[in-house]
């Protein structure tokens, strides 16, 4: 293997809207971060992920983004992320960015202007299709439930969305979205930025066709993921964007990919793949219920270590690191998720960390693990944010589940367990902030 920069590092993911509030808005910030990064440099971390901090309506916190080339001002500004920037590297830290190039938000330009001509040439940076007799062009399930296919009022068109109707899907076989998409990366990396973790990559190659596939639901409809584990090709469209922009600059990857074909590990991260790494999801993917939270199951401690063991021994055949992880802002505390319950005691959470890090990889901590965080008690709907928990909700509810197994059911595989603000100390609002805070505070 050849030895890169990035190889004896240990990676801290920050989501910014839950870390440190230094304006007593309510919600975490740029400038909460720069205060915090001699506490980071002090726990070992040497690359910080930032989740999405451009600018963006939030339908999808930060996932649904309007300006690539902007901060939100909820985070602050872009003198202020340049300073995070220059006090980073003073530290020896390196900064990579969340890079969301599946979709955009429906508020970007460049669907403002699509929408406004169906026929035109921003049209082609998306997916407006006709309908079928009168229906959506194919029976896909979105990633956050319903069709994948929004009709656009006044036509007889629709446009592709496999997450939100907030976030239409960018179309990767047009050159020149390609071009201004590189053109985007580019600018970060010039601007200091040391790599990124990229969102739903696989998601970017699409069959263009869009067959209907045999329906897996009682709603008529097939999950889009069928379609992403039948296309081929999506390996010419990553290798495209290595080569116009990260192998340029040397920069890290970290790849969130799920619906991996069985033999493109290598291809992926060998040692001239796609990324420099990607996310063991190995352990993560276990508790998954065909019909939706309500109908997961508890992992076996057991099959929780078979795992992992699985998986490292998978790396180490084609000479790859994964990078390691218990818990992001997508999924539950590892905590409350992982142990049996006689071992979720500090003991336990003690354990759990120190095997994640002790794995052969790259060590992807999330903000609050290193304080063994767990679940946050929830006690109604109304208290979370996450538009997945609300669909996931809504479908326990119509398979026959009461309004408390259902709520039981979306509290223990809600992504607002991880997104509830950062724990700094036992004051008012755990010291996260002096305001009130846009997601309930955990009272563990």
């Amino acid at each position: 293997m050849m030895k890169k920069w990035w190889h004896d590092k240990v990676a801290y993911q920050i989501y910014p809207k839950s870390f440190l509030d230094s304006n007593e808005d309510g919600i975490g910030d740029l400038r909460g971060i720069i205060g915090k990064l001699d506490y980071l440099k002090e726990l070992g971390v040497d690359i910080i992920w930032l989740s999405p901090v451009y600018q963006s309506p939030f339908v999808d916190q930060g996932y649904d983004i309007s300006d690539y080339y902007a901060i939100a001002p909820e985070f602050g500004t872009m003198e202020d992320f340049d300073e995070l920037l220059a006090e980073a590297k003073k530290r020896g830290m390196y900064i990579i960015m969340d890079l969301v190039i599946n979709h955009c938000s429906d508020k970007h330009e460049w669907f403002q202007k699509a929408l406004a001509d169906p026929e035109g040439k921003y049209a082609d940076c998306f997916y407006f299709r006709k309908g079928k007799d009168g229906k959506a062009p194919s029976n896909y399930r979105s990633y956050f439930g319903g069709s994948t296919w929004e009709p656009v009022p006044g036509t007889d068109q629709y446009y592709l969305h496999m997450f939100a109707k907030e976030q239409p899907d960018l179309n990767w076989e047009n050159p020149e979205l390609k071009r201004e998409l590189f053109d985007m990366v580019n600018w970060w990396l010039e601007k200091g930025v040391a790599g990124f973790r990229i969102d739903a990559i696989i998601n970017i190659k699409k069959d263009p066709a869009f067959p209907d596939y045999p329906a897996d639901g009682s709603d008529g409809l097939v999950s889009c993921t069928k379609m992403v584990e039948e296309v081929e090709g999506v390996g010419e469209l990553l290798e495209e964007l290595k080569k116009e922009t990260f192998e340029k600059y040397g920069a890290f990857t970290v790849a969130e990919v799920f619906n991996m074909k069985d033999d493109e590990l290598r291809e992926f991260i060998g040692e001239d793949g796609h990324f420099s790494t990607m996310f063991d999801f190995s352990a993560a993917v276990l508790s998954g219920g065909g019909k939706g939270w309500y109908d997961s199951r508890p992992v076996s401690f057991k099959e929780w270590r078979s795992a992992l063991f699985a998986s490292q021994l998978e790396g180490q055949g084609i000479g790859c690191l994964k990078a390691n992880i218990i818990e992001n802002h997508d999924e539950p505390r590892g905590a409350s998720r992982y142990l049996p319950e006689h071992a979720q005691n500090p003991r336990g959470i003690k354990m759990l960390g120190t095997t994640s890090v002790l794995l052969r990889g790259i060590p992807f901590l999330y903000q609050g693990q290193e304080l063994g965080m767990t679940n946050c008690p929830f006690h109604s709907i109304e208290e979370f944010d996450d538009i997945s928990t609300k669909d996931q909700y809504r479908v326990a509810l119509e398979a026959g589940l009461s309004e408390e197994e259902a709520l039981q059911a979306a509290a223990r595989f809600s992504r607002d367990n991880s997104r509830t603000p950062m724990q700094w100390s036992s004051g008012a609002n755990a010291g996260f902030t002096a305001g009130t805070p846009w997601l309930k505070v955990n009272p563990n």
